[in-house]
């Protein structure tokens, strides 16, 4: 799914067609750049899609006897919503629970970030998170929650601010053992 760098190229020209539809004149001043600036802002945003997880985690597995939870939480995030790539923005907490091994905490954030930037919905994002963590540390269990609130529900549509939206991706001990997710619930709020 990686862009040609034709169709990188192209992009300023379609930012500029973009603003001439919406009843803009993209040679007024203010905007004569907005092309450019808007087709560097989206290779940015949406830079996940060229990250690859194994090179991220470029081998920061360490084998460790220890297996309580571990929590990195209040991990900013920003994404755009695939729907109308409006952003929406907020916080991960990712915990899990070694069986042997433990990756290096950095890692956490990066994969949170390798994911959010892409065009998502914050379902899919909270499942890709957990999902990749069980598959690369084969941990007891994975938890993963992220609170975010979404602009495409705050400026249009609903107009609804402040209602943030809540997702949750549990597997293992995390969806299975009720105090080790009352842990979780409790860690994150303290």
């Amino acid at each position: 799914m990686n862009p040609t760098q034709s169709e990188i190229q192209n992009l300023p020209h379609l930012i500029r067609e973009m603003l001439a539809q919406i009843g803009e004149d993209p040679e007024r001043e203010g905007l004569l750049k907005t092309p450019q600036r808007v087709a560097k802002a989206l290779k940015e945003l949406t830079s996940g899609y060229q990250v690859d997880i194994d090179q991220l985690i470029n081998g920061a597995l360490f084998k460790v006897d220890y297996s309580e939870m571990v929590l990195v939480k209040d991990i900013s995030l920003y994404s755009l919503c695939e729907h109308h790539l409006l952003p929406f923005f907020g916080k991960a907490h990712v915990a899990y629970i070694p069986d042997k091994y433990i990756v290096g905490l950095s890692k956490i954030p990066k994969i949170v970030h390798a994911f959010a930037k892409r065009l998502q919905v914050q379902e899919r994002l909270t499942q890709q998170i957990a999902e990749t963590l069980n598959d690369k540390l084969k941990p007891l269990g994975v938890g993963v929650i992220i609170e975010a609130r979404h602009l495409c529900m705050e400026m249009r549509g609903a107009e609804n601010e402040h209602s943030p939206t809540i997702t949750s991706a549990m597997l293992g001990a995390f969806r299975q053992d009720a105090r080790t997710r009352q842990e979780f619930l409790t860690l994150i709020h303290s």
